[in-house]
């Protein structure tokens, strides 16, 4: 994409329609080149990868006290409350890193948790998947949308801001529905 064009994507999201994909995907490019294995991407909501979730000392120096996890059941990320004891609260979605698979359906749940445990003082989040790029970001993204009133264009500047991001073609599909949705609320 021209320099213009990118420059014109990122200018006033509300007055434009949601961008198709191939657009966010270069939005997404645009970003930072690699991430950590953990980074703060909105006041006390942390993007993480499995390793993180799975360290227990990790999480207590982060001060992490929910935990949402986007692929629960899946082989690197078991967790579940007896994993992290009476200390974390946690949520599990059993999503897959596929472009078929039809993660919207969980998106009221996991915006509604995050949003429930960033409303408790002193509470932060982790929200996790195998790597942190896909399906976290994807349920963040969605949290960004539902509870902070950001477009989807929004959403993905603010996070790719913060840690390198990429969800696939059928989750940013399905992040454009929503988008469309709720700025089909806001005109009614």
């Amino acid at each position: 994409m021209a320099e213009a064009s990118l420059l014109a994507l990122q200018g006033d999201a509300e007055a434009t329609p949601c961008p198709s994909v191939l657009q966010l995907e270069e939005l997404l490019r645009a970003g930072r080149a690699s991430c950590s294995r953990v980074d703060e991407v909105w006041p006390n909501l942390f993007i993480g990868d499995a390793a993180t979730a799975n360290n227990r000392f990790e999480l207590w120096k982060l001060g992490i006290t929910h935990v949402l996890n986007a692929a629960h059941g899946g082989l690197y990320c078991q967790g579940g409350p007896d994993f992290y004891g009476s200390s974390v609260s946690y949520l599990g979605v059993p999503a897959h890193d596929l472009p078929d698979f039809n993660i919207s359906t969980y998106f009221s749940q996991a915006a509604d948790f995050i949003h429930c445990a960033l409303n408790t003082p002193g509470a932060k989040v982790l929200v996790h998947c195998v790597v942190g790029v896909s399906r976290s970001a994807t349920l963040v993204l969605a949290y960004l949308m539902l509870h902070q009133q950001l477009s989807l264009h929004q959403a993905v500047i603010t996070l790719r801001e913060r840690r390198w991001i990429f969800p696939n073609r059928g989750f940013l599909r399905q992040l454009c529905q929503l988008d469309q949705q709720l700025r089909g609320a806001s005109r009614s």
